[in-house]
């Protein structure tokens, strides 16, 4: 299975702002950060905020935050709002016209592989993302670095 762009960008967002709840980011300072588009970033910011991941302030000292703590935003949440499709084999299409369907257990093994693969993701945080050592976050922005190691709820 692979992700989109959508979705390795969303989770990027995320992640940043999640690293900085106490300040409010912009656009142009993510996508600067990471070096990619403002273009793509517009599209996936917006698409978060209608989702209900993302709130945008207006105004003086505006910018983007999480619209909810970042311990209350699953990973597997946010996937399944941002990816479009999870047929990963043509029989769980609706158009599905395989041959070999109705004796097939590839089907129901796949569907079981991807139900993990959920259970798995919900199980972390855009928290749990963010509380590993902040040295990844301190080549992005001014954040401090940190030598704590990794922890699990």
């Amino acid at each position: 299975m692979r992700l989109t762009v959508m979705s390795d960008y969303s989770l990027r967002v995320l992640m940043y702002l999640g690293a900085k709840p106490e300040h409010r980011a912009t656009i142009q300072e993510i996508a600067s950060a990471y070096g990619i588009s403002e273009n793509h970033l517009m599209k996936v910011v917006h698409g978060l905020g209608r989702q209900g991941f993302v709130e945008t302030v207006r105004g003086r000292g505006g910018g983007l935050r999480l619209a909810r703590p970042a311990d209350k935003i699953k990973i597997g949440d946010v996937i399944k709002a941002v990816e479009d499709d999870f047929a990963l084999v043509e029989c769980f299409r609706d158009e599905n016209v395989c041959r070999i369907s109705n004796v097939c257990r590839l089907r129901g093994v796949l569907r079981l592989a991807l139900e993990a693969y959920f259970r798995v993701l919900d199980d972390w945080t855009v928290a749990d993302l963010v509380t590993t050592p902040t040295n990844l976050f301190a080549l992005l922005s001014d954040l401090p670095s940190s030598s704590e190691p990794a922890t699990r709820r």
